[in-house]
């Protein structure tokens, strides 16, 4: 026994137990509650109880879960004693011997009928036999228990019946438990959540209107109706936060939700106004700071946004370098390449330092400082190896920009040497192959790649276009971007594809009806070359030339634009 007591030191129910009294003990990491103390029985501590707790615990350490079950268990019905029986339920749960948990968590609920945990455990491992109507027995007695936190029990009621799978049963028993709380809001909203569950959404919302008429002001509330009704109507939606808010201008995560939803809608001038809202009462939000930011450049507001990210990097922003990367395009864009130099090279290893890397390189090769951005890349190469392949692009594509096409190619297929079915230097190395004549190496590439790759729509396009603008096997061009498309059916530059194929196989209107999709889509200049180069041919000369001129506006020197508007109007 000295011994048992002494390996006792390192257990927190034996150590508590050397009181005298396992009434005193606490083997769950935490005093009993006065009221609960009350209902605990006053045990003398035997040497056959501290063995057995002794043993169990012991047993439990080194991995035999059997004994320690079967000890606690044993221990459980000889005391009577409710952490007993809960320590007993706990670690036949764990043992993955859900009977045995159960019969515990009865035992456990049947000594202590106002214990809340007890109640709960129980309702849990009935649930997961499938047994709700017994489990609504004990749901019912719960909530009556809950006492000033009803509220609280009648909210936690769905999380409780979360693993049920049927849904409908548990809509009706929501309702069914709550029919003598029906004076509460937190009725009618749990109802309304379980209907939710259950997808009776008017239902639903009918239970959402009753909670909001009891308690006016609750926003959890309004947020679930706002939910709901995004299924079916944005509007709808939009106006139950915007009526909300006139009446409870405070209410932060309504508003917070009435912005995001606005971002989801592209009414990004007004999502900025409700996210200045939020500043307004707490200048140093975050989460608002950064949206308006990000709303400021979608709104083409670069100095709003860059006083914002600023204003982030002062607060210390959770991610610094997010802030500095963007801070870094706005300073390109705004034609500030040395200021825009100084933010990428402020950003650190992590999520955004490649990206860093590669538009600082870019840059300095615009500067005509070419081999200075290749060298930047090459040293992002040596520190993070595991980035090769898109580091390696991207050199190749410094090289390609500059007129370098060759060593670009070069580049790659030097690369793709070593790993000659990787998917992403096929595709770039093809691309290249085709710009300096070496159609034999797109071909044999491309049709590599759709080996390895079947589901890569891009392979597939590549190839169909390739042969369709040299007029080669057109029936097989056109399967090729049929395939292409049936992979990816939204996609702009495919559909620019099937229009260019149906335009050299002499179908102008089919031509003509893809690109204008494509060119809606996507105003991409080759996709206006292209456009304009049909609608000339047919006689719309007056709509190709609006085509273009557009598209060179907003492109002024692309080279496949150029040629085709030098090509019909020299």
């Amino acid at each position: 026994m000295r011994m048992l007591l002494a390996l006792s030191l390192a257990l927190p129910l034996a150590a508590e137990a050397q009181s005298g009294n396992v009434a005193e003990a606490h083997p769950f990491g935490a005093a009993e509650k006065p009221q609960e103390s009350a209902r605990i029985p006053k045990l003398e501590l035997t040497p056959q109880i501290l063995y057995q707790i002794l043993l169990a615990e012991i047993a439990g350490s080194r991995g035999d879960l059997q004994l320690a079950t079967g000890a606690y268990v044993d221990l459980a019905k000889t005391t009577r004693d409710p952490r007993i029986a809960r320590r007993a339920a706990e670690i036949a749960l764990y043992a993955r011997q859900p009977e045995t948990a159960l019969e515990m968590a009865k035992l456990w609920a049947d000594i202590d009928p106002e214990s809340l945990q007890a109640r709960q455990m129980l309702i849990g491992l009935l649930l997961v036999e499938q047994r709700l109507d017994e489990a609504s027995t004990h749901l019912a007695k719960m909530l009556a228990l809950e006492g000033k936190q009803l509220g609280e029990g009648l909210l936690r009621l769905n999380r409780l019946l979360a693993s049920y799978p049927d849904k409908q049963a548990v809509a009706l028993l929501v309702d069914r438990l709550t029919q003598p709380y029906e004076g509460l809001a937190e009725a009618h909203f749990a109802r309304a959540l379980a209907e939710v569950n259950a997808k009776n959404d008017s239902l639903a919302l009918a239970e959402i209107d009753r909670a909001l008429a009891l308690r006016p002001d609750w926003d959890q509330a309004v947020l679930l109706k706002a939910q709901v009704e995004l299924k079916s109507s944005h509007d709808k939606a939009l106006a139950t936060l915007r009526s909300f808010l006139e009446t409870y201008p405070k209410a932060r995560e309504v508003r917070l939700a009435y912005a995001r939803t606005l971002v989801g809608e592209k009414r990004f001038e007004e999502a900025r106004r409700e996210y200045s809202v939020l500043l307004d009462s707490n200048k140093d939000d975050q989460e608002a700071i950064y949206a308006v930011a990000l709303l400021s450049l979608q709104l083409n507001d670069p100095a709003v946004a860059e006083r914002e990210f600023k204003r982030l990097l002062e607060l210390g922003f959770g991610d610094p370098n997010m802030a500095r990367l963007y801070l870094g395009q706005i300073a390109e864009d705004g034609k500030r390449p040395d200021e825009a130099l100084q933010w990428y090279g402020m950003v650190t290893p992590g999520a955004q330092y490649l990206m860093a890397r590669v538009r600082a390189a870019s840059l300095l090769a615009k500067q005509g400082r070419l081999d200075e951005g290749r060298r930047i890349l090459q040293q992002a190469l040596a520190a993070n190896p595991g980035e090769r392949v898109a580091l390696v692009i991207a050199e190749a594509q410094l090289l390609n920009d500059a007129g370098r096409a060759r060593e670009a190619f070069e580049l790659l297929d030097g690369n793709l040497a070593a790993q000659p079915d990787q998917p992403d230097l096929l595709y770039e190395s093809a691309l290249l192959a085709e710009k300096i004549g070496r159609l034999e190496v797109l071909e044999r590439n491309l049709r590599r790649l759709i080996v390895i790759k079947p589901g890569n729509a891009h392979a597939y396009n590549a190839l169909g276009y390739s042969l369709a603008d040299r007029k080669l096997r057109l029936d097989e061009a056109e399967q090729l971007i049929d395939k292409a498309l049936a992979l990816s059916p939204e996609d702009a530059f495919i559909m620019d594809s099937k229009g260019w194929v149906l335009y050299r196989r002499g179908d102008n209107s089919g031509a003509i009806d893809y690109l204008q999709k494509a060119y809606g889509l996507r105003p991409d200049p080759e996709i206006a070359a292209h456009l304009g180069e049909v609608l000339w041919v047919v006689g719309r000369r007056a709509d190709a030339e609006k085509v273009w001129d557009e598209a060179a506006r907003a492109n002024p020197g692309n080279e496949a634009l150029a040629a085709t508007i030098s090509k019909f109007k020299p």
